[in-house]
Formats: C-alpha cells, sequence, structure tokens
C-alpha cells in the first residue's frame, strides 16, 4: 500500500513537472512574441527612416514586410494569451495603436514617392514625438513584465515539482530496497520455521507411525486373540452340542419304549382296537387319552430340543467359517470381473427362474485382489437379492460397474421389498436380520461380506426403502492394498 502511494504520488508530480514546464515554455513563446512584434514595429519605423533618407526601393521593400508580419504576431499573441485576461486587455489597445502608427508610415512614404519629400520628412519628424509610439513600447514593456513575472513565477513552481518528484522518487526507492530487505528476511525466517515445522512435523510422524504401528500390533494380537477364542469357544461348544445330539436320540427311543410299556400295561384292562392283533407286535404303540396327549407333548418337546440343537449347530459352523476366513491368506490376481460375475450369475439361474427374474450384468471393471473373496462377496449379495425379491412383481436385479480415483466401484441393484433405514446399519451385524423373518438364513451373510470388504481395503454401503427395492455399492482398491498376516510379520 506504501509504494502504491508513493507510485500514485510519484506520478502526480511527474505529470505536474511536465505541466509546469509546459507553461513555462509557453511564458517563454510569449514574451518571444511580444519581443518580436516590437521589433517587427522597430523594423518598419527604421525602414520608413531609410526610405526617406536614399530613396531605396529596398528599403520600402523592408517596411512591407515588416508591417505585414505585425498583424501575424499579434494573432499568435492573442492566441497565446487567451486565458491571460491582463494581457488580452494590453493587446487590445496596442492594436489599433500599431495599426494607426504603420499608417502613419506608410503615408509618409508615399508622400516621398510623389516627390513631397520635404512634407514627408517633417511629417516623419512630427509623427515620432507624438504619445502613440510610446503608448505602443509602454504596452509592450508591460506584456513583457507580465510574461516575465509568470516565466519566473511557472519556472519555480516546474523547479518545485520536480524537486518534490525527485524527493519521492528517492523515499521511494529507499523503501522499495528496505522492503526488499525486509521481504528477504521475512522470506528466511520464514523458511526457517517451516523447515522447524517440517523437523518437528516428520518427529511428529516418526512418533505417530511408532504409535500407530505399536497400535496395530495390539490390535491385531486382540483380533487374533478374539479369533482364537472364538475358535474354542466355537470349537468347544460343539463337543457338549454332540452330547445332547446323542442323548436326545437316546431319549427319542428311550420314549418309544416308555410308551409302548404304557400300551402294555393299558391292554390289561381294555381289548385291543379293531384291526390290531396284537398291540405288543406295533411299530408305534397305540394310546388313548391322557396318554396320547402326553405322547404328543413329549413328540412336540423332542422336536422343539432338536430344532434349537440343530440350530446351534448351525451358528457355531457359522463362527468357526468366520474365524477360519479371518485367518486365511489372501492371494491377490488378476480379476475379470465381468467373467467372474457371469460364471456366479449361472449357478443361480435356477433360482432366478424359480422367482421369474432376470440378473443383468453391464461392463464391469477389472481388478487386482483375491479371487475367493470376490466370488464369497458378490455371490451372498446376488443371493440376497433372489432371496428377496416380491413374490408379485418379475424381479430384476443390475450389476454395473465403474472407476474412480484409483477404485472400482460396484453397484448390485434389484427391485425387491427394500429394507428400512434403520436397519441399514443393523444388516451388517452378526446374527442380526431386518423384516419378516421369512427366509431362511442365521444374520452372518452380510457380516462376513463387510468383513471381507474391509480386508480387501475397501467398503460396502447400502441405499434402500421399503417398497423400492434395493442397492449395494461395493467400492474396492481397483490394484491390491491388502495385507496378509505373513507379510505383517
Amino acid at each position: 500500500m506504501v509504494l502504491t502511494l508513493i507510485s500514485a504520488i510519484s506520478v502526480y508530480l511527474v505529470n505536474k513537472a511536465r505541466d509546469d514546464t509546459r507553461w513555462v515554455l509557453h511564458s517563454t513563446a510569449v514574451e518571444n512574441e511580444i519581443s518580436l512584434a516590437q521589433l517587427q514595429i522597430q523594423r518598419a519605423e527604421s525602414s520608413q527612416r531609410s526610405f526617406l533618407l536614399t530613396q531605396r526601393p529596398e528599403f520600402r521593400a523592408a517596411f512591407e514586410e515588416a508591417s505585414g508580419r505585425i498583424p501575424q504576431s499579434f494573432e499568435r499573441l492573442r492566441t497565446l494569451t487567451r486565458e491571460n485576461p491582463y494581457q488580452q486587455q494590453r493587446l487590445q489597445q496596442m492594436v489599433p495603436l500599431t495599426n494607426q502608427r504603420i499608417e502613419q508610415l506608410r503615408q509618409s512614404i508615399d508622400l516621398a514617392l510623389t516627390n513631397r519629400l520635404d512634407q514627408a520628412v517633417e511629417s516623419a519628424r512630427r509623427e515620432a514625438g507624438q504619445d502613440a509610439t510610446r503608448q505602443i513600447r509602454d504596452l509592450g514593456n508591460e506584456m513583457r513584465i507580465e510574461a516575465n513575472r509568470l516565466l519566473a513565477a511557472r519556472t519555480a513552481s516546474a523547479d518545485v515539482s520536480q524537486s518534490r518528484s525527485a524527493l519521492i522518487t528517492s523515499v521511494g526507492s529507499g523503501l522499495v530496497v528496505l522492503f526488499a530487505g525486509l521481504s528477504i528476511y521475512l522470506v528466511r525466517r520464514s523458511s526457517r520455521e517451516r523447515d522447524l515445522a517440517h523437523a518437528r512435523l516428520r518427529d511428529i510422524n516418526l512418533n505417530l507411525e511408532s504409535a500407530i504401528e505399536k497400535r496395530t500390533s495390539d490390535l491385531r494380537e486382540a483380533n487374533d486373540e478374539i479369533q482364537r477364542f472364538a475358535y474354542i469357544v466355537s470349537h468347544d461348544l460343539r463337543s457338549p452340542l454332540v452330547n445332547i445330539m446323542g442323548f436326545t436320540s437316546e431319549l427319542e427311543e428311550l420314549r418309544g419304549d416308555i410308551f409302548r410299556r404304557i400300551a402294555e400295561l393299558s391292554r390289561a384292562n381294555s381289548l385291543p382296537p379293531p384291526g390290531v392283533s396284537d398291540p405288543a407286535n406295533a411299530a408305534e404303540p397305540v394310546l388313548d387319552g391322557a396318554d396320547e396327549q402326553l405322547s404328543q407333548d413329549f413328540n412336540e418337546a423332542l422336536g422343539f430340543i432338536k430344532s434349537s440343537i440343530a440350530k446351534m449347530d448351525r451358528l457355531i459352523g457359522a463362527i468357526l467359517s468366520l474365524t477360519r476366513e479371518g485367518r486365511r491368506e489372501f492371494h491377490p490376481v488378476s480379476i475379470a470381473m465381468r467373467d467372474l460375475i457371469e460364471s456366479i450369475v449361472s449357478t443361480v439361474a435356477h433360482q432366478a427362474a424359480e422367482a421369474d427374474a432376470q440378473i443383468r450384468v453391464e461392463p464391469l471393471p477389472d481388478i487386482v485382489t483375491d479371487r475367493i473373496a470376490i466370488e464369497q462377496i458378490f455371490s451372498n449379495l446376488i443371493d440376497n437379492a433372489l432371496k428377496y425379491l416380491k413374490s408379485d412383481v418379475p424381479g430384476d436385479i443390475a450389476i454395473s460397474g465403474r472407476r474412480k480415483l484409483g477404485f472400482a466401484i460396484f453397484e448390485i441393484t434389484d427391485n425387491g421389498r427394500g429394507i428400512d433405514p434403520k436397519d441399514h446399519q443393523r444388516i451388517f451385524d452378526l446374527f442380526r436380520r431386518a423384516g419378516p423373518q421369512d427366509r431362511p438364513g442365521q444374520g452372518i451373510g452380510l457380516a462376513h461380506v463387510r468383513a471381507l470388504v474391509r480386508k480387501l481395503g475397501g467398503t460396502i454401503s447400502v441405499s434402500s426403502e421399503l417398497g423400492t427395492g434395493t442397492t449395494f455399492t461395493v467400492t474396492l482398491p481397483s490394484t491390491w492394498v491388502g495385507t496378509n498376516r505373513d507379510e505383517q510379520s
């Protein structure tokens, strides 16, 4: 801002000095023109006297030349002094007097040309002492004095403007040098501070990397411990579960013996029903009344126990599968995604035909990652899309993909029954399911999918509304960025 202000002042002073110089030159031109006009008047008078004395024609020609130039000088003076009332006033008085004087000089020359030389000389002598000549000279001197006064004032103003301009220029140059030095100082100080900040940042990054590595190691150990714990617990749970299953089978066999014995005890007090000759030999004892109701209750209780055992067996199997998957080493390879998805679609073609659904596979970007994990991810998502279609609408499932900033983005879109927005995060939790529980499943598919996607270095999200279908978006790196246990160690 200071340099801009100084530059503006410097430009103003330079322009002012230029204007003052122009006015100095103008005043000089006015003074020169006044002198020229007076000189022409003097030439006219000298030429007139010389002609009267010598009668030589060249003096008459000089007179005519001088008298002809006087109006031109007055016209230039009138133009140069049009903004100066004082000079204009003097000029208006001087012009008629000069014209009158020139006319007198011409009359005396005419008298000499008509051989009346004595009269011409006498007239010239008489007219030379008149006031007109003195007035013309005085007016010219006054105009010259005014011109000299303006010239002095304008010269002084020009000198002041030039001095101020030089001073401002010097100050500006000094400030430029000062600011340049200050800028160099500030830049060097900023550079030093930046270097110090970079050094501190490097130290912080080293400490942060060390802390992250330690935390990562701790998390890895905790994760391994959790997986080992889950494996041990699920493995140990399977042993008593097998015992329960065995004892349940024995209890089911014992149930036949118990109710057959009840049937034998009741045979002594009642006749066998029509069509049965020997109840003791019947495959299923025939019971009546309370005994039959007791048998049905017993069968129902056994059915509940067997169903719970089967469900618990599936859950334990799922936990074991997840722990084994978490410990599996990934092997990245180049995958032609469209071919892989089409092979998955071909395996569920019969299921799609039963659901009256079409599966469209659009062009997909190829990626480098673990093939088995990708097959499990998209198999689960396509299977879910088929499983939760609406029964009254033909199914339409589309698999599309694109690249963006080093990532491959895949979308699996269906027109099924949709998912309530409040359940969007819940469906990715282990053993959690959303909506009516009218489809088979243990609630581990999407949890498994999310775990695999995260381990591959990607993300998964869902967009859905009830009754409007669902879109699962899987974002994966185009090239492998994951790590295996052997690499981590």
